[in-house]
C-alpha cells in the first residue's frame, strides 16, 4: 500500500533524504509544511522552478524554499534545493504532503466475493464491490467502492483501483498499477463481420495484460484482444478518456495524453509521447522514441524516432481533403523546382536575354 507520512512539517534535510544529486543551499533545518506554486507562494511552503516562463517570479517568491537548477540558484532569494531535475525532485517531496486518506486491510460487509478466490489478508475491498469466482488479489491491493472484478482475473501486489473500476474476466494487472475511477478493462473489441448485409459479432477471445507500474486515468476503455492479448507494458502512463482497441500494444514507459484513440492491432514502441486527441488507424507500427503532437491523425506506420505532426485545416469534403493532402506532401518537391526556376531566371536576366 501507499506509504503514509504522519508528520505535518519536515525539515529540508528530511525532505531530501535518499534523493541523489540534490544540494541544499541555505538553512537545512528550515521547516516546510506544504507545497505551492512559485507565484502564489507562502512562508512555510516549498515550490519548484522548471519552466523558464516562470523564472520571472523567482525574485519575489514568498516560498521558504525553491527546487531549481544550479544556474538559477544565484538569483533565488530564499533557501534552495539545487537539482538536475527539479520536477522529479518536486514529485518526490510532494509525496510527503499527499493527503489521500489511508486505507485499512478489510473487506466491507457489502462486498460480494465469489468462490475459490485467493485474497491476501492485507487487501482492502470497499463497499459494494463484486468479486467473481477464482480471482486472485495479492498483498496490498486496494479496491475502491463499487469495483467489479471478473472471474479468473489477477491483481498483483500494491495495485490500487479507485471507485467503480471494472475488470472483465481473465484480466491480469501487475504490481503497483494505479487505475482511476470509471475505467473499464477487458470489454469486447470492435470485432464484427458483415454477411449478406448483416453485421455478426466476432468473439473476442484474448485478454488484457497490464504490466507493472502502469498508471491509467479516469474513464479509459481498454478492449480485450480478439485472439492475442491487448498489452500495456511496464511503466506506461495513460491520461483520462483514452480508447485502446483490441490487440493494441503500448511499449514500456510510453505516455499518452487525454482523448487518444488507438484502433486495433496497432503497436506503439517504448518511450513514446502521444499528445492529446491523437488518432491512430489500425494495424500500424510506431517505432521507439516517437513524439506525436496533439490532434495528429496517424494513418501510416512510423519507422524511425522523431517528432511527427499532421496539419489541421477547416472542414472540407473528403474528396477535397485528399486532393489538398496530396498537394501538401509535394510542397517540398515543388519548392525545389521553384528555386531552380528562379536561379535560371536570374541567370537569363543578368545576361539580358529576356
Amino acid at each position: 500500500m501507499k506509504q503514509v507520512h504522519s508528520q505535518s512539517q519536515y525539515t529540508l534535510t528530511e525532505l531530501v533524504r535518499g534523493l541523489e544529486d540534490v544540494v541544499i543551499k541555505g538553512n537545512p533545518n528550515c521547516l516546510i509544511q506544504g507545497v505551492c506554486t512559485i507565484h502564489k507562494a507562502q512562508v512555510g511552503r516549498i515550490t519548484f522552478l522548471n519552466n523558464p516562463s516562470y523564472k520571472k517570479y523567482l525574485a519575489t517568491t514568498q516560498a521558504s524554499a525553491v527546487i531549481l537548477m544550479l544556474e538559477d540558484a544565484e538569483i533565488c532569494p530564499t533557501n534552495a534545493l539545487i537539482s538536475r531535475d527539479p520536477y522529479y525532485t518536486y514529485s518526490k517531496i510532494a509525496a510527503f504532503f499527499d493527503d489521500h486518506p489511508p486505507v485499512k486491510p478489510e473487506i466491507h460487509p457489502t462486498a460480494v466475493v465469489g468462490q475459490h478466490c485467493h485474497i491476501d489478508a492485507s487487501v482492502s475491498i470497499g463497499a459494494n464491490c463484486v468479486i467473481g469466482d477464482n480471482v486472485t488479489l495479492a498483498a496490498g491491493v486496494v479496491l475502491g467502492p463499487g469495483c467489479i472484478i471478473g472471474e479468473f482475473s489477477t491483481i498483483d501486489e500494491a495495485s490500487y483501483l479507485h471507485a467503480n473500476v471494472t475488470l472483465y474476466h481473465k484480466i491480469h494487472i501487475g504490481k503497483r498499477v494505479l487505475i482511476a475511477s470509471g475505467t473499464v478493462i477487458g470489454g469486447d473489441g470492435f470485432g464484427i463481420a458483415k454477411h449478406k448485409g448483416v453485421w455478426h459479432k466476432v468473439p473476442q477471445l484474448g485478454r488484457v495484460v497490464i504490466e507493472d507500474d502502469v498508471e491509467i486515468g479516469a474513464n479509459c476503455t481498454i478492449d480485450r484482444g480478439a485472439v492475442e492479448d491487448t498489452v500495456l507494458k511496464k511503466g506506461a502512463k495513460l491520461d483520462n478518456l483514452i480508447q485502446i482497441g483490441h490487440n493494441v500494444q503500448i511499449g514500456e514507459y510510453s505516455a499518452l495524453a487525454g482523448c487518444v484513440g488507438i484502433s486495433g492491432s496497432t503497436v506503439i514502441g517504448k518511450n513514446c509521447l502521444i499528445g492529446g486527441g491523437v488518432g491512430f488507424a489500425g494495424h500500424l507500427t510506431i517505432a521507439d522514441n516517437v513524439m506525436i503532437t496533439g490532434m495528429t491523425a496517424v494513418t501510416k506506420s512510423i519507422r524511425g524516432p522523431g517528432v511527427y505532426s499532421s496539419g489541421v485545416g477547416g472542414l472540407v469534403t473528403n474528396r477535397e481533403w485528399r486532393k489538398n493532402s496530396a498537394r501538401v506532401h509535394r510542397l517540398d518537391q515543388l519548392t525545389e523546382r521553384v528555386k531552380s526556376l528562379e536561379t535560371i531566371l536570374l541567370g537569363l536576366t543578368e545576361r539580358k536575354e529576356i
